[in-house]
Formats: C-alpha cells, structure tokens, sequence
C-alpha cells in the first residue's frame, strides 16, 4: 500500500494518466490525496473529475479556488474569463453528476502516518493563528454550507477580498469568505495573518511588510507537517513540515506527486513534465 499526494492538475488529464500508471498506482491498494484544483486551464476537466470519482476512497480530493469557480460558474454566478476552460464539463452529460460530487469535497484534509505523525492538507494554506484542529473544524464549517440547500447563497457571496485578517468573532457570510479565501488563495500575508491577494510572485519577490504564509513567526502550524499547492511560481519545496507541489503543469512544466513512507520524513518526488497547455501568466 502507498500514499501519495499530488499538486494541481488543472484539467492536465493526460499528464495526471501518466503519473499514475508510473507509480502503477492501483485504487485497490493505493491512497491519493489531490491537493486541489482538479479543473480549469488545461484540456480535460471532465476525464480529471470522472477519474477521481470513479476512484472512491482511494483518490481523496480537497477543493481549490479554480474548483469553487466551477460550481459558481455552473450556477450562473461567475462568468468564464478567456482562459477558463470549463465548458468541457458544463457541457458534459454526467455534468450534474460530476457537480454534485464535487460539491462534496472539503476545504482541508488530514492524513495519519503509521506511526501516528498529522499530515495537514490544503489548497493554498492556512491563517497563522490557526491550529491543525482549527484548519479542520473551519474547513468542516464550509463542507456544511456546500452539501447544503445554501450553495448558490453561498457561492454568490462568496467572492471578495474582505475581511482580510481572521477574527474568530466573525460570522455568516463575512466568516465563511475568510475561511474560504485562506484555504484557497492565500500566498502572502503580514506577520499578523492580514492576507495579500494582488501578488502571485515567487516567494523571493513578497510584496513590502508580506511574507510567505508558512514563514511567519509563531505560526500555529509550524511543527505540523503540511502539503499545499496553488503557487506555481513557488516551485517544489521539501522541507521536514512543508512540502510544495504546485510545479505549473498547466504552464508547461511538470505535474509532481511525493510518496509517503511510514513516517512523514521518508519520501519520494515523483514527476513527468507536461505539454504547455496554456501560456504562463498570473497563476491561480
């Protein structure tokens, strides 16, 4: 048995069929956690989403910003832009199949090791008061409204940069806009958690006053183990807490998956490069 993650797959179906048979990854042996972002940009959304639905529990998949903009676009509630393209699934047959499997998906993941160490997973990151407890009950808070009778209320107030800084007073649509916005789009933030969302640089270019959100002091995280994707331009990381796997397949550069051993230290960087599906731009 072996567990894997894996970095945005952006509708790169082919790329993502390829890394599988690679690591001859087998649904009835195997556990694949998908950092996110499953559509939109590259080609094949609907193989992308099929592939992970069909796969049960052993594909486990977390949601990205680029996944909650397909369920807004597919209410009507968020126009494609000239990139986008997720017509392949909004035209599909099984479209509200596909959707409403979607819909299903959390915000943040968590994975035990077999020696018992906490693998934390999100999309883009996570706030710097947040414990790993917190990133699990707020992703939980989200899971709710999704698998609810309030998705189109939800996705509708859903967009927006306020607030920008977590305050656990905060309520209703205010709240869940913050949750939503760390774990989907977060890169930079201040030393006080208050989150950038104009900047998508390389972590050697942070705006002034900003850093990277897994560099601030006193992170509540900071001795959790914890894999994201969400910044091409950050590139690979591996560090004993903090594996980065967004490598720009979308963009023309490789699609990668990390290995698992029994202990979170013990692991392998697997990767196939991938045509360029789109030209490099602002990533997201």
């Amino acid at each position: 048995m072996a567990i894997y993650c894996i970095g945005d797959i952006q509708g790169c179906y082919d790329a993502f069929e390829q890394l599988l048979h690679t690591v001859d990854f087998s649904a009835s042996r195997d556990t694949l956690y998908v950092l996110g972002d499953l559509v939109n940009r590259g080609p094949k959304s609907a193989q992308v989403l099929r592939a992970c639905m069909a796969a049960g529990d052993s594909m486990r998949v977390l949601l990205g910003n680029h996944d909650l903009h397909l369920l807004a676009a597919a209410h009507g509630l968020r126009r494609q832009s000239k990139r986008d393209t997720l017509s392949q699934v909004l035209d599909a047959p099984d479209k509200d199949g596909l959707l409403d499997w979607l819909r299903q998906q959390p915000l943040a993941r968590l994975h035990v090791s077999a020696r018992g160490e906490p693998l934390l997973m999100v999309h883009a990151g996570v706030l710097p008061q947040w414990t790993l407890q917190d990133s699990l009950d707020l992703s939980a808070e989200v899971q709710a409204v999704l698998q609810s009778s309030e998705l189109a209320a939800f996705l509708h107030s859903m967009y927006g940069n306020q607030p920008d800084r977590w305050d656990p007073a905060l309520t209703g649509n205010d709240r869940l806009r913050c949750i939503v916005n760390a774990f989907t789009r977060l890169r930079f933030c201040s030393s006080e958690g208050t989150m950038d969302f104009d900047s998508a640089e390389s972590a050697e270019h942070a705006p002034e006053g900003l850093m990277p959100w897994f560099e601030v002091p006193g992170r509540a995280t900071a001795q959790v183990t914890m894999a994201f994707g969400h910044w091409s331009t950050l590139g690979h990381i591996n560090r004993p807490h903090l594996m980065a796997l967004d490598t720009g397949c979308v963009w023309g550069g490789c699609l990668s998956m990390m290995r698992l051993g029994d202990a979170l230290a013990e692991r392998e960087l697997i990767q196939v490069h991938c045509p360029q599906a789109q030209a490099p731009g602002k990533s997201g």
